[in-house]
């Protein structure tokens, strides 16, 4: 941002100074070479104000400087011949003040070129065919971390097996929508917000990965937008891979061509897998959609719906399974009820079917008698 900045100083420096030393070099200065002093000051700050409400595109890039002024000189070549023909046909203008004049629209046009190439560079290639400029990306591509795979936790004890090679990028705005929901009012959006924050303290004092806090705007999206569109203008942009557990983001990153790493996938990657007419036990919790199924939730927190086991709630069942669903949402697993499951009764400290202890005084008793 500073960069542009200081283009932007430095065009109107140079402007003004080029207008002010053209109209020092005119030997007898009219009115007319004072009006054109003002017009072409003026045009230097409508220029500045164009450039400057142009929405943003993108980072700026050396190389888009230079085509940008390649294309800038090119086009200030043909202007300047049509801006000679009409001073010869109508305007009349002093040599000195048309030199002028022409110092101020070469210096324009090159500075909106600039300007424009380096906001909309990643753009670009639909205007010129097969010029596209691409940002380079050294070593591995980083992994953006999303609000809520930061509050959900499970990223954290994915980093401790060493899976991440890559850095883990969590961008300024990111944690200040943490800051902000751990500071609601409301209970449960603050313990959430809080759960992040010491998720967050917990990857960042992780010796096994590296994490770095960005605070690169997003670029193309203003200030107030919504968290998700940031989130994929900056993932974009950094070529860096989005980790996210929200399934309306991956949809929305997958079509706006970004790479989403789902926790959700990678945990049902490496869930058990299930083959109809499997069996399995499983403790029935509540009723499920139809008057005759039951559900549970096996050990991975696969839910199972057994058809018949309606009025077997509270207890674990056996069951055979007849199919299973895999979506990015979860797994689901559905079977057919075969009977209860009885688990052996426990004999630990040693006792026996009566519920009463070796040694104890009922049975001293008994060996007396």
């Amino acid at each position: 941002m500073l960069l542009l900045y200081f283009v932007r100083f430095l065009f109107l420096v140079t402007s003004t100074a080029f207008l002010l030393l053209g109209l020092n070099l005119t030997a007898n200065k009219s009115e007319q070479d004072i009006s054109v002093f003002i017009i072409a000051l003026a045009l230097t700050v409508l220029a500045i104000a164009a450039e400057w409400l142009t929405p943003k595109k993108s980072l700026f890039t050396l190389t888009g400087v230079f085509f940008g002024l390649l294309v800038g000189m090119f086009i200030s070549w043909a202007l300047n011949q049509v801006i000679i023909m009409m001073n010869g046909f109508y305007w009349q203008l002093p040599e000195d003040t048309l030199r002028m004049g022409l110092w101020v629209a070469d210096l324009c046009v090159c500075y909106l070129c600039i300007s424009i190439v380096i906001r909309t560079k990643d753009d670009f290639r639909f205007l010129v065919p097969y010029v596209e400029f691409t940002r380079q990306t050294r070593g591995l591509r980083p992994l953006v971390l999303d609000t809520s795979v930061i509050i959900d936790g499970r990223i954290a004890d994915i980093a401790e097996t060493k899976l991440f090679d890559a850095p883990l990028i969590v961008p300024r705005f990111v944690l200040n929508e943490l800051q902000l929901v751990a500071d609601s009012a409301d209970k449960g959006k603050r313990n959430r917000g809080r759960r992040g924050l010491d998720m967050l303290n917990k990857l960042q004092h992780n010796p096994v990965v590296e994490v770095t806090i960005d605070d690169t705007p997003p670029p193309g999206v203003e200030e107030h937008t919504e968290v998700d569109q940031k989130l994929v203008a900056f993932s974009k942009n950094c070529d860096g891979r989005l980790v996210t557990n929200d399934f309306n983001l991956n949809k929305v990153a997958s079509l706006r061509g970004v790479d989403v790493v789902n926790i959700n996938d990678l945990a049902n990657a490496l869930k058990t897998i299930t083959l109809p007419g499997e069996t399995m036990t499983v403790k029935v919790i509540r009723r499920g959609e139809d008057p005759e199924q039951g559900v549970g939730f096996i050990e991975d927190g696969t839910m199972v719906v057994i058809d018949g086991a309606s009025n077997k709630i509270g207890r674990t069942v056996l069951f055979s399974v007849t199919s299973a669903l895999q979506t990015s949402a979860g797994r689901m697993v559905f079977g057919k009820y075969e009977g209860d499951s009885r688990p052996p009764t426990s004999n630990s400290g040693g006792s026996n079917s009566n519920g009463k202890r070796p040694g104890s005084s009922d049975s001293y008793r008994r060996k007396r008698s």
